[in-house]
């Protein structure tokens, strides 16, 4: 038996409420071991840009990032300030970049990548404007999600079903996340 696939969705304060929630719910309707991770405080609960307190899973340095097969960066330009003062994070990314393993970032949370030269010859999305260290001709003029390699990008709080589902897709294959798309009515 094949073992679960797992993800671990690293939150901080300030990050976009449907930008972590949506990829965690979209993931986990279709099996997918998701744990949510906070990354700023001690009591591992954070408060996103909407003033909802979030609890998560487990407070970042308690769980391995590692061994995650996933790692996602929701956007939130106060999330991502924070999360780029998380060496565990940051440091954690770089290393999945290197190696090939996936990573996803959504609206801001591209700058993480961008500012450690990490998206160089890819093509990556980020909300408009959150570009500036992206390396020229990274962006698509469109708006959307996008998948290079081991790269997952999407541009903002309206692509998050559809960011969650391009998740999905990476860690088990297009029909996981047909079926779920299927079933929350997304065309």
């Amino acid at each position: 038996m094949a073992s679960k696939k797992t993800c671990a969705i690293c939150m901080a304060d300030g990050f976009e409420t449907i930008e972590g929630l949506a990829p965690l719910d979209v993931m986990t309707r279709a099996g997918v071991e998701v744990d949510t991770i906070a990354c700023t405080g001690d009591t591992g609960q954070v408060t996103t840009s909407n003033g909802v307190l979030v609890s998560c899973t487990a407070q970042l340095g308690a769980r391995d990032l590692s061994a995650y097969d996933l790692v996602v960066i929701p956007g939130g330009m106060g999330g991502v300030n924070n999360l780029r003062q998380c060496p565990l994070v940051t440091d954690e990314i770089a290393r999945r970049m290197n190696t090939g393993e996936l990573v996803g970032a959504i609206c801001a949370g591209p700058m993480l990548l961008a500012e450690q030269h990490l998206l160089d010859g890819r093509t990556a999305t980020c909300y408009p404007g959150c570009d500036t260290d992206f390396p020229a001709g990274v962006r698509p003029e469109k708006n959307g999600v996008y998948t290079d390699k081991n790269l997952i990008t999407g541009s903002g709080p309206a692509f998050a079903v559809p960011f969650g589902l391009a998740l999905t897709t990476a860690l088990l294959g297009p029909e996981a996340a047909q079926s779920v798309a299927s079933a929350m009515l997304v065309d």
